[in-house]
């Protein structure tokens, strides 16, 4: 595999952007808008009604955010007329054949102009409505690929998919391809036609009965979750995801086609500087109620392996392997984690978030410092149940039987400890298999990249995505705890 200056190769090109506001866009459009301001124009789109809910989505969402500032330093009072020439924002939705875009003359730009398409349009909730994550997920992804089969002159198509689209898989999990209809289950042949004829009749039959959107919405969520398990996948996030796969590979033809399958995805690791992160992700919610002193326990198997991989490095893998298979009728798949080359167990994540939390302690709202104590891992589910039925669940029947007594008094304290009860153990019920995951990611094809790149000589220092270099104790009480707490609990 040979590679040539990734500058070189981005200097001048039209990219589109899709899901644009989204974490890893975000970080992926300032990387190229840093690194190569010669770019031709990066096309972003946005789901908006119109040119003027784009332009407020993206002032407010995405250029006005902390990690543009190094280029809003570099570029001074120069810098609205530079995003000016680079920028241009596309109303529209990915759920929707030719993307929603509805402005004609913009299409056909956009299919004259497009030299690559970097789809990260996603809905990442593990439960989310099946309508909506079958509309982004699976069915964006093939109208992304009929987008690009319009462009007269693109050289890579590029999806951001998810490592955990191999379910609950155990072992070495191989970066290989589905194939249409597949599922986990080895019986039964997936037909994602039939699901989306599943929903929509499940959606009429809804509304055809009068039914609030709030159970709407709750139906659709348990539909989601009721079929991603009938084919072998734990929830709807994964399971769309999947299926978006799938249709890629089959449909693709001769487009190039790269596919990323990031694992946990974490804070920067260096640039645009360390620690940059936005929103509460997977391992946060952990941080957060370890921190604050309410996670006294922790579910899970102490020597699983936690797959965890830095925006950055995800975002310099997308633009390496973009580059390495432009123009190429390829479909290539590349795993872009830690778990194999530099692996980090979950019983020492929960050592660096003590030790941190005990040198940096939590101050709350009323200025007390909150003193964590290590607690202790409760390593199976059986072991998770005995403790919720003595801490929780006997306490809640003692406080029923007082409301009784005083006329229920206490009627809104039972009500709210018994629904975050059952919160926590839908919670526990999604995550449950990423708690005691039995796998590791192998990234034998993306070493072969980073060979490729290393002997190319090329922009290596800047386009770095080798997870040994971390060091996690490093990363996690230096990087990223303070960068959360900083730009996400501020």
């Amino acid at each position: 595999m040979e590679l040539g200056s990734i500058l070189q190769f981005l200097e001048s090109k039209t990219i589109l952007v899709t899901g644009a506001t989204g974490f890893l866009a975000k970080i992926f459009v300032e990387k190229i808008l840093r690194t190569q301001p010669n770019v031709g124009k990066i096309f972003l789109l946005l789901r908006a009604a119109d040119t003027r809910s784009a332009k407020q989505r993206f002032h407010d969402e995405i250029i006005s955010k902390e990690l543009f500032r190094p280029l809003r330093e570099k570029w001074g009072a120069n810098l609205d007329a530079f995003i000016l020439e680079k920028i241009a924002l596309v109303p529209g939705d990915i759920s929707y054949e030719d993307l929603g875009v509805k402005d004609s003359k913009l299409r056909e730009e956009m299919w004259g102009q497009l030299d690559v398409i970097v789809n990260m349009a996603a809905t990442t909730n593990f439960d989310e409505r099946y309508d909506i994550a079958l509309g982004i997920n699976t069915l964006g992804a093939k109208n992304a690929l009929n987008f690009a089969k319009k462009c007269a002159k693109l050289k890579a198509l590029l999806h951001v998919s998810t490592a955990y689209v191999c379910g609950e898989k155990e072992g070495l999990i191989l970066e290989e391809p589905f194939t249409m209809g597949e599922t986990l289950i080895g019986a039964s042949q997936l037909d994602i036609n039939h699901e989306k004829e599943l929903v929509e009749e499940r959606l009429n039959e809804l509304q055809a009965e009068g039914c609030t959107e709030e159970l709407i919405t709750s139906t659709m969520k348990d539909m989601g979750i009721q079929r991603s398990r009938m084919y072998g996948w734990p929830n709807t996030y994964v399971y769309t995801k999947a299926m978006g796969e799938m249709l890629l590979g089959h449909f693709k033809e001769n487009v190039p086609l790269v596919i990323i399958r990031p694992t946990i995805i974490t804070s920067t690791y260096e640039e645009p500087f360390p620690g940059w992160v936005e929103g509460v992700r997977t391992i946060d919610s952990v941080l957060i109620g370890y921190g604050k002193g309410k996670l006294n326990c922790l579910l899970g198997d102490p020597e699983s392996i936690i797959d965890l991989i830095p925006a950055d490095m995800v975002v310099n893998t997308m633009i390496v392997a973009m580059v390495a298979h432009a123009s190429q009728p390829c479909e290539k798949i590349y795993h872009a984690g830690s778990s194999l080359r530099n692996p980090l167990k979950l019983f020492h994540l929960h050592e660096l978030f003590f030790i941190y939390f005990r040198h940096n302690p939590w101050i709350d709202k009323h200025g007390n410092t909150i003193r964590v104590s290590k607690g202790r891992f409760l390593s199976t589910i059986a072991g998770f149940h005995r403790y919720m039925a003595i801490c929780y669940l006997l306490p809640l029947k003692g406080l029923q039987l007082v409301n009784m007594v005083f006329c229920q008094f206490f009627k809104d304290i039972h009500m709210d400890l018994n629904q975050k009860i059952k919160l926590v153990k839908r919670y526990v019920e999604l995550y449950k298999p990423y708690l005691f995951f039995k796998a590791v990611f192998d990234d034998m094809q993306l070493e072969k990249l980073r060979r490729a790149a290393t002997e190319s000589n090329v922009e290596g220092d800047m386009f770095y995505f080798d997870p040994k270099c971390i060091d996690w104790e490093e990363y996690f009480i230096k990087t990223h705890v303070p960068g959360f707490i900083k730009h996400v609990m501020k």
